[in-house]
């Protein structure tokens, strides 16, 4: 399970609702690992957890700029041609 985004990277209480009863298919939080996991990617599953839950930072400053350079980059060898 992967939480990432506004809410899945900032709100430890909300991970934990949508993982509650999940221990059938083996997925697990470590409360203080969820609650430590603000803003910041790493695992909040406890090691022993079948099936492991993390927090990732989505990145989307980097997608936006990596977008926007190819768009430019596009635009100056269509000027070219």
């Amino acid at each position: 399970m992967v939480f990432t985004g506004g809410i899945g990277e900032h709100a430890p209480e909300i991970r934990a609702r949508i993982c509650a009863g999940m221990d059938w298919c083996g997925l697990r939080l470590d409360p203080a690992r969820n609650a430590d996991a603000v803003g910041v990617e790493g695992c909040i599953s406890p090691p022993t957890a079948a099936l492991k839950a993390y927090v990732i930072t989505a990145g989307e400053e980097d997608v936006i700029a990596r977008e926007t350079a190819s768009c430019v980059a596009r635009g100056k060898n269509a000027l070219r041609e």
